[in-house]
């Protein structure tokens, strides 16, 4: 398993190393380059999370992602030495979207406009009830039924089609769409 992030580590930071050694003037032919690149990152991506990027994909979020996996688990705990599900989706939530979000799956719940599981969108969060009748869990969907959160055994991607979490879903929410309303809303009463 450490060869694995090794040799992932190794061609990252390749691909790193070739975008900050880039040439300020660049033909057509180091376009082409650097669409390979790109495209070669996202084929990396898409076999290594198990869902298809697209052209439109986030891959801030899908590098996030990346960066985090293996991360340990600790309850409260909010950076790579130990982190809790909520702590991860805080942190991805501030560096991809630049959003600031609560430290509680349940706090985050009260700030998403709710989603059916057949409605969910790459970025959007997944709430769980495990062993509960409150929200005690929380996720960001990747797509394919594929989401990113911090488990038990630290950062992870699963499916929403394990039994375990098709047991335990309670819903998707869009944080996107309710922070444009409360911002309009804040915008409106300024300017009264």
């Amino acid at each position: 398993m450490k060869k694995i992030f090794i040799v992932i580590a190794l061609f990252f930071s390749v691909l790193a190393t070739q975008a900050q050694t880039t040439k300020t003037n660049t033909s057509p032919a180091d376009d082409k380059n650097s669409d390979e690149q790109e495209s070669l990152a996202k084929d990396y991506l898409s076999q290594i999370m198990g869902v298809a990027l697209s052209a439109t994909s986030n891959m801030k979020l899908f590098h996030f992602v990346y960066d985090w996996i293996g991360t340990p688990y600790h309850f409260g705990g909010s950076t790579k030495q130990g982190i809790d599900c909520s702590g991860f989706t805080k942190q991805l939530y501030s560096q991809v979207f630049n959003m600031d979000l609560e430290h509680s799956s349940r706090d985050i719940f009260s700030m998403v406009t709710p989603v059916r599981k057949e409605e969910l969108q790459e970025g959007d969060l997944v709430f769980f009830k495990i062993h509960s009748r409150r929200i005690s869990h929380v996720g960001i969907y990747l797509g394919n039924n594929r989401f990113a959160h911090a488990s038990n055994r630290g950062v992870a991607i699963s499916s929403l089609d394990d039994d375990y979490y098709r047991r335990y879903f309670y819903r998707g929410g869009r944080m996107l769409e309710s922070f444009k309303e409360e911002l309009s809303k804040e915008d409106n009463t300024g300017k009264n």
